[in-house]
């Protein structure tokens, strides 16, 4: 709907019908400046807002992981596992060597 159109309605309608006693001052003035108004996206806000929105899944699949993690984690590490297995690699290419 245009918006000359709407306006001259409500003028129209304003004028046969007189405002009373509940009507606040400049009520017809606030309600057009609505109308004029655009509303204006702002997109940073929405991205908050998203953000926002996006902190309790990602939160309880963190705790999730960490609990898995946490409960399939051997009692006590094998402490000559890192140093079998660098010593492993580093002596590996002697292996290759052929003879």
């Amino acid at each position: 709907m245009e918006l000359d159109k709407l306006h001259k309605k409500l003028v129209a309608v304003a004028q046969a019908n007189p405002p009373g006693n509940g009507v606040p001052y400049a009520f017809e003035k606030r309600i057009m400046a609505r109308l004029a108004a655009h509303a204006v996206v702002d997109v940073w806000t929405l991205y908050g807002r998203w953000l926002w929105r996006a902190v309790t899944p990602c939160f309880s699949v963190m705790a999730g992981l960490a609990i898995w993690v946490l409960v399939t984690m051997p009692s006590e590490p094998d402490p000559h596992s890192l140093e079998q297995a660098l010593e492993n690699t580093i002596l590996s290419s002697d292996d290759v060597s052929g003879e």
